[in-house]
Order: C-alpha cells, then structure tokens, then sequence
C-alpha cells in the first residue's frame, strides 16, 4: 500500500459500530422466534482486569439485546471443577456461546479447560479442533482479535494476496491464528517472537505489520517501512499497543490507533459469533 498525504487511520470504533448494526436485525428476527442470543463467561478468580473484561463482553450483549450470563468461580478452582462447570454449560440449551476470560490461575490446566468447550459454542476460537479448523481455513468461529483483524483489512479494502506480512507474537489464540488466516488469504507469512534474530530488519521487510507480542511500544517507527499497514492487537496498562504509535503513524500508511482500534472490532466479533451460534443451534 503505497504511502500517500498522511496516514489512513484505521477507525475500529466505526467498524464495530458496522458490525453490532447488522448483527441487531438477526437479534430481532431471532427475538421473533423466541430465541435470545446468550454468552456465557466464566471468570476464575477475581484479577481487576478480567473482571473489567467480562463486564464489557457483558455489557456489549445487553446493549445489542442479547443475554449474558457470568459465572463467578473461586480462585480455587481446580481443572476438575472448571471443566465440570463448563461441561454444565456445553449441555444447556439456551446457552449459544462459551467464553472462558484468560489467564486462568496456575493450578489449572488451562489448555485442557479450553478444549472442553463444545466445538459448536466455541465462539471465542480457544480450542484445539477450531484452531486446526482455522488452519484449514473452514473455522465456525475463529479466535476473535485475529478475525478482527481481518475485519478491519476487509473493510477498508487493503489488500491482502501476495503481500509480505510479518506477524510479531505467536500465542495459539492470536499470533499463530493470525498467521494462517493471513495464509489463507494468499500473503506471504512470516512469524516472528521472542527467540527471533534481527527483528527490527524483518519487521520492516513487511508490507502488514501485526504487532501481537504483550510488550507497550515494542514496535518501533525506524523498524516500520515506508507505506506499511500496521496493525497493533497490544493492549498495556496507559491504553497504549505493543507499537509506538507516534513513531509508527510518521512511516505507515495505515495504522489502527489503541484505543478504538483492534479491541471494538474483537468484541463486536465475539458478539456476532454469538449470534451466529444461536442461528445455528436454533435451526437444528
């Protein structure tokens, strides 16, 4: 994408304003039938900042009319317990979507209450089976910030076929996810992390930047090439991404400010896998 005037800021407060429209007409057509939409979160623990997550999924269902359910357990928990009670959520009829607000604390195996989810409420894109369903490119419900992602380069129509994007970060909900919808999508991929020699010259060998790597303003302008589109799925305490924005917006052509970036369009996909969900249980 060629650098023009100044930089296109990518809106992703306006694209999950988009979303959460068109997902309101299937709320109200499925209220019609007498079906309400409902996601389940499970939240282990009593971390501020999930508990600040969950209220926002929260609130985001009930603002659209769908229902939300939060299941509070002790930071106790066992596996054992976690998957018992996510087990009881996989068998109740009204429940569309499961969600379980990460990280979970260390005594449980968090992979293992991941794949306990049922494949078909699996709207947060956590387990084993919807990550090889994503590989393969046929994913229901592929994990949310990378499918955001691809919402935003949808939107605004930046291409995607033959370009060169470099993915920082390689978590199996987001980094390595990512990676192979950009793959599908017929980019050119390369992953990098933490044990990867000469970054910052790669990460300016790329055409799309996805910055996913945990760390506040780790990406920095001089890595950027000129008319790079840079996407930053950070969120770091001081509401900054894992790219530095003021150095970044100088070289990119495009590039999703934090906030009202990436994180909007993530929630908004959750939301409409949701309701996707429902869709699709209810007509079975």
């Amino acid at each position: 994408m060629a650098k023009t005037e100044g930089p296109l800021i990518l809106d992703g407060a306006r694209v999950a304003r988009d979303i959460k429209e068109r997902l309101a007409e299937r709320v109200n057509l499925l209220a019609e039938r007498g079906i309400t939409p409902c996601l389940a979160t499970i939240l282990v623990g009593d971390d501020p900042a999930s508990a600040t997550y969950v209220r926002m999924k929260g609130n985001a269902c009930e603002r659209l009319g769908m229902e939300s359910r939060r299941i509070q357990l002790d930071r106790s928990t066992t596996t054992e317990q976690l998957i018992a009670a996510i087990r009881e959520l996989n068998e109740d009829s009204s429940v569309h979507g499961i969600l379980l607000q990460h990280p979970v604390p260390h005594q449980i195996d968090e992979r293992a209450a991941f794949d306990a989810i049922r494949i078909d409420k699996d709207v947060d894109g956590v387990t084993t089976l919807g990550f090889a369903q994503n590989a393969f490119g046929f994913a229901a419900y592929p994990s949310c910030t990378p499918a955001a992602i691809m919402a935003i380069l949808d939107d605004y129509g930046i291409p995607i076929e033959g370009k060169h994007a470099v993915v920082v970060g390689r978590s199996p909900i987001l980094g390595k996810p990512v990676s192979l919808m950009l793959l599908n999508r017929n980019a050119t991929v390369t992953v990098c992390h933490s044990k990867t020699q000469g970054l910052a010259d790669i990460v300016g060998s790329g055409d799309i930047v996805v910055a996913a790597v945990g760390k506040p303003k780790f990406i920095r302008g001089d890595w950027i090439r000129e008319g790079a589109v840079v996407l930053d799925a950070g969120y770091n305490p001081g509401n900054v991404g894992d790219v530095d924005y003021e150095e970044c917006l100088l070289k990119a052509a495009a590039i999703t400010p934090v906030p009202a970036g990436v994180g909007p369009v993530t929630i908004a996909t959750l939301l409409k896998h949701t309701v996707d969900a429902a869709e699709r249980i209810g007509s079975a």
